[in-house]
């Protein structure tokens, strides 16, 4: 157990740069509660018995599951259904959502638990997906049900909650005293590691203390940690703390063990808050073996953070921009061989990844009119060029509406635009950025997509334009196509060093790289390799924008309260 634990240390590298608030928190939940108007009247002697059937779709498989059902409503058209579902929320991730309607037959009582869906009537369905609902005002969508053709089936309205211990972060500090003495010359440098547990009974690590270095008796520094990542918001579930002796080579030395709950934490600073530190391994070896050592709880608070969605809840719009290289080595596009070549039967690169995450991004902007840039290019008719031109050509209305009309707008300036250089990423920095900065209340947040096939020629105004950025309502992503050195963009993307300008470093880290060479899988599945892509490139896009909304005290608008029909109380469909 011992040598396990300290290979898991190892595999971490160093006890500093373990950072809990990446891939270690479980998903936002998020609550769904279903009503419908006017839907089709399928009984000949009173009004249909509506059902609501959730199905969501695999990424992988494109196959629609059965998720849950909410009860059954007697003798209504207009249902308001008590029993909720529960999903994960990812905002990187496209989640399809399909929800159909049926008519149960009442002289069955017992039928919605087990029917088969097939055989009753059928009122109408909504295909839609979970960031079309969190998305809309007030994260309440409503919509025309479809499904039977030549008919009208009404509507479905769709409300959005998240749920509230998604929201909670716990702040503590520890101190221990009398831990045994690992070091042959010196006093012990201890550190603790938290542990979370699974339902299947295993261990994933949530949290690690700094070292103190020297001492048998360290007092850790405060630290915050969300509550989901403790304990997926089950209070009582396990925590397991485990304290090393740190070495320089990495092999840390177990100094021992306890369990607590958050719970137990949530009591604060009491007698139930010490904890004896014990060595199973000693304990069985010696027989007066009393402990080694003991923790206690120094303090405990616990508050409430606001949440990405509650920003979107409350009316934040996400605009979505989107600058395409068109410099020369990009090679001439009725060539089969360069990157912007127009395959009748498949789309390419660029459009491939401005499709996977614009279609993403396009359920947080209400009016889905997107701005579309190039660069690098010649425009005509003088042939001037130019690293900010609209590709609709409009230089007073850049804008192109939804995805499909981005798409358009690209293969148009194909055919007027000629490919040249160099490559500057500074103008359309710059160009979103003066939108960015207009208006810096909370309500509108830019992301800037590049697609960009290579090396840039303006390293350092480009840096300066970051640096500028990063004080703004914004994010950037870039995804390099072709095969081209990209290591420019991965000093950009500021994951291992904070990027600077003039000795000054950007205040946030606001940009995101990826070359798309590395999702391109040789069984030729797009399908799933761009949803891979877009995973990668938005997953960070939450985080930077709460930084920038909490470094500017910007608290979200109050959503107003969901709808509850009088006397109703809330079930849940959870899988």
């Amino acid at each position: 157990m011992e040598g396990d634990v300290i290979d898991k240390l190892e595999d971490m590298a160093s006890v500093y740069d373990f950072d809990p608030i990446t891939g270690n928190i479980p998903a936002t939940k998020v609550e769904i509660t279903v009503s419908c108007r006017k839907l089709l009247d399928k009984d000949t002697f009173s009004k249909s018995d509506p059902l609501c059937v959730l199905y969501t779709q695999g990424v992988e498989t494109k196959q629609w599951r059965e998720f849950g059902r909410t009860e059954t409503i007697d003798n209504t058209l207009n249902p308001d259904f008590v029993r909720k579902y529960i999903l994960d929320y990812f905002f990187e991730e496209k989640q399809n959502l399909r929800f159909d309607l049926y008519d149960m037959d009442s002289k069955s009582p017992d039928l919605s638990k087990h029917v088969i869906i097939e055989l009753v009537d059928f009122l109408g369905q909504l295909f839609c997906t979970l960031g079309e609902i969190v998305g809309s005002p007030a994260s309440r969508l409503e919509k025309p049900l479809g499904g039977i053709q030549g008919k009208k089936c009404g509507s479905i309205i769709l409300s959005a909650e998240e749920l509230s211990n998604c929201r909670d972060s716990g702040t503590m500090q520890f101190c221990a005293n009398k831990l045994d003495k690992k070091d042959f010359f010196g006093k012990s440098d201890p550190f603790m590691v938290f542990y979370r547990s699974n339902e299947d009974g295993t261990f994933t690590i949530c949290h690690k203390t700094e070292v103190v270095k020297n001492t048998l008796n360290p007092v850790w520094q405060p630290f915050t940690i969300p509550v989901r990542a403790l304990c997926n918001g089950d209070y009582d579930r396990t925590i397991k703390v485990e304290v090393y002796d740190w070495d320089r080579d990495g092999s840390h030395d177990f100094i021992g063990d306890y369990t607590t709950s958050y719970r137990e934490l949530a009591r604060g600073q009491s007698q139930f808050n010490v904890y004896e530190v014990i060595n199973t391994k000693k304990k069985m070896k010696k027989k007066k073996y009393a402990n080694s050592g003991t923790v206690t709880l120094l303090s405990f608070s616990v508050e409430s953070e606001f949440t990405f969605l509650d920003y979107i809840k409350g009316g934040t719009q996400i605009n979505f921009t989107v600058a395409i290289d068109f410099t020369a080595s990009n090679g001439n596009p009725s060539q089969s061989t360069s990157l912007h070549y127009m395959n009748p039967y498949q789309l390419n690169a660029y459009a491939m990844a401005l499709k996977a995450v614009g279609e993403i991004i396009q359920d947080y902007d209400s009016d889905k009119m997107f701005p579309a840039l190039g660069f690098g290019a010649k425009l005509p008719p003088d042939g001037r060029v130019s690293h900010e031109f609209p590709l609709n050509g409009n230089m007073e209305n850049p804008y192109c509406n939804g995805i499909e009309g981005i798409l358009e707008a690209y293969h148009q300036s194909l055919k007027t635009v000629q490919l040249y250089g160099p490559t500057n990423f500074a103008p359309v920095v710059n160009h979103v950025a003066g939108y960015a900065a207009a208006v810096q209340d909370g309500s509108q947040y830019h992301v800037l997509l590049i697609i960009t096939d290579g090396v840039i020629s303006d390293m350092a105004q480009t840096k300066e334009a970051i640096v500028n950025a990063a004080k703004l309502p914004m994010s950037i992503i870039i995804v390099g196509v072709g095969q081209a050195e990209f290591d420019a963009m991965v000093e950009l993307d500021g994951d291992d060093i904070r990027i600077s300008s003039r000795g000054k470093p950007a205040e946030r880290d606001i940009v995101q790289f990826v070359p798309f060479r590395d999702y391109m899988d040789r069984t030729g599945n797009h399908v799933l390799s761009m949803a891979r892509l877009a995973k990668d490139v938005l997953a960070e896009i939450p985080d930077q924008f709460i930084s920038y909304m909490k470094s500017r005290g910007i608290k979200p608008n109050p959503a107003p309260p969901p709808y509850t029909p009088p006397g109703h109380t809330h079930h849940h469909t959870q899988i």
